[in-house]
């Protein structure tokens, strides 16, 4: 007969990975790096497009992790997500970790107007309704969204997987640039991880797709430029700034982009910028590049080895550590 500790102890080798439809390709390579595979579930529509998930799976008194990128369409993905954990808690799954290689919504986290939501709040606690016991995310558009949640948050970090590329580049005479003042911090970040120094391009939006750089702090003459940022969608901030960049005598220009929840139009005016590659990670499925040059990266082995320290109850910490 065996007692509470050793049950315990039993239900927390128990690891199950499922993964929605937003980004299958990266959930793929999740379960590879641990060396498991996905939990069978089918996500269907219903005619009038509702969504179905039915769990064929037991996971009664598993510890669940769900990969889903809340990108593109995001409210379809969204609410797939919140089905599926609602579906996982009354499976009575022991603990279910909502992992999120992108946060999406995370742009308005704060009321910088009259009548507006704060919907990476409303995200929050919508996961929380749901049942997640704990969410695990790369890169949020802001740190202070950890704290809209009343459940622990894992925050990773893509600079580690960002800087081991950068670095063999061997790039001559780098320098890193924040292509807005709000990116400063991060950007100073990957300075210190790639011994270069920091330059900032300050801007003014002129509306949700269209902005006017106008000025930089700090000399960029003969230097291979590296900007640095957590999401682009039309590429109009980068551009902007590349095009102030060059003016400034910038040798070479690239851009580190962690979410490239590229359309359209953002492909369009990477080909005509002075941009010469666009570095970033799988956290969301690519588009077509349509010849620009777009390296993307992995952040499947970094979102494993959290799964894994999380489920064994060790630090995820250290792994910002290059």
């Amino acid at each position: 007969m065996t007692n509470g500790c050793d049950n315990l102890s039993a239900w927390k080798k128990e690891l199950r990975v499922f993964a929605g439809t937003s980004n299958m390709a990266l959930a793929e390579r999740i379960a590879v790096c641990l060396n498991t595979e996905l939990g069978a579930l089918d996500i269907r529509r219903f005619p009038d497009g509702e969504t179905f998930v039915k769990i064929h799976d037991n996971i009664r008194g598993k510890d669940v992790f769900i990969v889903q990128s809340t990108c593109k369409p995001p409210n379809e993905m969204l609410m797939e997500l919140l089905i599926m954990v609602d579906a996982m808690r009354r499976a009575s799954a022991e603990r279910i970790t909502a992992v999120l290689p992108y946060f999406g919504y995370a742009r308005q986290d704060r009321k910088d107007q009259p009548r507006v939501p704060i919907t990476a709040k409303l995200v929050a606690n919508l996961l929380v309704a749901a049942g997640c016991n704990r969410v695990l995310t790369v890169d949020l558009h802001a740190q202070q969204i950890q704290g809209f949640f009343d459940i622990p948050v894992d925050h990773l970090y893509a600079a580690p997987v960002m800087v081991k590329y950068l670095r063999e580049k061997r790039l001559n005479k780098p320098l890193v640039v924040s292509p807005d003042t709000g990116g400063v911090k991060a950007a100073y970040a990957y300075s210190q991880m790639l011994g270069t120094g920091l330059a900032i391009v300050a801007k003014q939006r002129l509306g949700p797709a269209e902005v006017d750089a106008f000025s930089v702090v700090g000399n960029v003459e003969g230097s291979d430029v590296i900007m640095v940022d957590d999401l682009t969608t039309t590429c109009g901030t980068l551009c902007a700034a590349a095009r102030i960049l060059k003016e400034h005598g910038a040798a070479t220009i690239r851009a580190a982009v962690t979410h490239a929840t590229l359309t359209e139009q953002g492909v369009c005016r990477l080909k005509d910028s002075c941009i010469e590659e666009l570095v970033v990670t799988d956290t969301v499925p690519m588009i077509g590049s349509d010849g620009f040059p777009i390296t993307v990266l992995s952040v499947a082995e970094l979102l494993a080895e959290a799964i894994m320290r999380i489920h064994n109850d060790q630090s995820v910490s250290t792994l910002f550590r290059l």
